[in-house]
């Protein structure tokens, strides 16, 4: 149920970021012409790939201690 949950929320999340993607941004317009852009995506990614490489090992920890007791 709890991945269930969060593979909603990260749908949700990718959802609303690609509706924001047809707005023109001066920002991302200088970053994409600089070649950046890939960079702030690239650690995004190895952040949010981090984040749920924790989450789903404290969840294993979780069910080890709930199957001990």
């Amino acid at each position: 149920m709890k991945k269930l949950a969060f593979l909603l929320s990260l749908i949700f999340c990718f959802t609303a970021v690609s509706a924001q993607q047809t707005q023109s941004v001066e920002m991302a317009d200088v970053l994409r012409s600089s070649g950046k852009i890939y960079v702030v995506i690239a650690t995004i990614c190895i952040i949010f790939i981090g984040l749920a490489l924790y989450l789903f090992s404290i969840d294993r920890r979780l069910k080890k201690i709930e199957k001990e007791n």
